[in-house]
């Protein structure tokens, strides 16, 4: 194949920074396209559901031989010139592609209007496990492995181009919603942490968010030190934006005390006093229920502080079992409220799981969760927290009557190694083709 070699990133990132963040991704498909000799370069944006992609981007770089329809294809969105047309996983190649984190290379069959005689490349477009989204292109001739290598690599770096220039334009946010937000859910999804995954050598950590249709106040939420991680799963009382006020609240008092350095149990108080007095302020109830916790990366010890919430799962050896926790009072109860906290060693190989109630009551109940957590012992943290929550949802009927909200911890114990990777993804941990 004929083309220009990527042999430094230069003129990928020239095309990137030159361009508005509106079209940065559009100029750097082209370029790729451009250097590969392909007909046509997409990129597809994961949903925000996290059970579809959207194709977002689409730079046809020759004429298609195929027809193409005038007006809106099945599943797609216009706003002006923008067009996002959402891809169901239903099992195909695009599925298989974020499942395993493996480049697929297949021959056109002439559907979707690809032309016949061309391959498709389907590649990850991952950071830290993160899964960002696909990079599609269309090329004449069946690419060797070479050019699949260099191919997985430039997704990869799209993977930062997406990252940087989504912060200045709603564009990547309008694709990815394949559904309205109310006030409520607009507040909370800003509360929670841009990537959803994070893989690092001693841990993968995913956490997924299923709303209510009257928001409920969950949220989650982490961060990474250089040898330790910290985490949090909460639940705010009540529904709408007053719970989604309250779990601002609530995180803004976790965050800041946690980025003044306080210890676990510290953190713990600063955010009940945090809560106590904005519920005094305007004479309100308001409190909330959690779990937080510190993983001290070199040993594996992990504090856990329990405020007034659901026992977390620990999976070990196949064995699904609740944590004995010590319990203490909602945050935001009584300003004197102190807190204590329960360690545990962790053994390469763990799995922790933490849910909020609306995993385990109401219309959910009849979910057998530590048997869905078993089932689910081979699966990537990433397809783990979608799939629980995926579970809750058939037991409701789609129709939550309260947030289902899940975080997992993988327990890897290499926190002095460096992390095996692919492009943005450990091919160790990544799940097996689906059935």
């Amino acid at each position: 194949m004929e083309r220009h070699r990527l042999t430094d990133v230069r003129r990928f990132l020239e095309a990137a920074e030159a361009a508005s963040p509106v079209e940065a991704v559009e100029q750097v498909a082209r370029e790729l396209g451009l250097a590969f000799g392909a007909s046509a370069v997409s990129f597809l944006v994961t949903d925000m559901s996290g059970r579809a992609l959207v194709r977002l981007a689409h730079v046809p770089l020759v004429p298609s031989t195929a027809s193409q329809p005038d007006g809106p294809v099945t599943g797609e969105r216009r706003d002006e010139e923008e067009s996002a047309t959402v891809v169901p996983f239903d099992g195909g190649l695009e599925e298989q592609t974020v499942r395993t984190q493996q480049v697929q290379v297949v021959p056109s069959d002439g559907v979707g209007g690809f032309a016949l005689d061309t391959w498709r490349v389907l590649a990850p477009v991952t950071e830290r496990g993160e899964s960002i989204g696909l990079l599609e292109m269309v090329l004449p001739v069946e690419p060797d492995d070479a050019v699949v290598t260099e191919i997985t690599q430039v997704a990869h770096l799209l993977a930062f181009v997406v990252i940087a220039n989504r912060r200045h334009t709603d564009l990547f946010e309008w694709g990815q919603r394949s559904r309205e937000f109310s006030l409520s859910a607009e507040i909370q999804q800003r509360l929670l942490p841009e990537a959803r995954t994070c893989e690092a050598a001693a841990f993968t950590l995913a956490g997924w968010l299923e709303p209510a249709a009257s928001i409920g106040g969950d949220t989650f939420d982490y961060s990474l030190a250089r040898d330790s991680l910290q985490l949090s799963l909460t639940d705010a009382m009540g529904h709408g934006v007053n719970a989604a006020l309250t779990a601002s609240v609530c995180l803004g008092g976790m965050r800041g005390a946690r980025r003044r350095g306080l210890s676990l149990l510290d953190q713990a108080a600063a955010t009940n006093v945090a809560l106590s007095v904005h519920a005094a302020s305007h004479d309100g109830d308001d409190f909330v229920t959690g779990v937080m916790g510190r993983l001290e990366l070199r040993t594996g010890v992990l504090e856990l502080v329990n405020a007034g919430h659901v026992l977390p799962f620990l999976l070990r050896d196949s064995a699904v079992v609740p944590l004995e926790l010590g319990v203490d009072l909602p945050f935001g109860l009584f300003t004197e409220s102190t807190y204590g906290s329960t360690t545990l060693n962790l053994e390469p190989g763990d799995r922790l799981v933490f849910v909020t109630d609306g995993m385990l009551e109401r219309n959910v109940a009849g979910i057998d969760l530590a048997g869905a957590i078993r089932e689910t012992g081979d699966l990537h943290p990433r397809e783990v927290v979608r799939a629980l929550a995926d579970s809750a949802l058939v037991a409701a009927g789609h129709a939550l009557e309260d947030d289902a909200t899940v975080l997992v911890l993988d327990w890897h114990g290499s926190h002095d190694e460096s992390r095996d990777v692919v492009s943005g993804a450990d091919p160790a941990r990544a799940s097996d083709a689906s059935d």
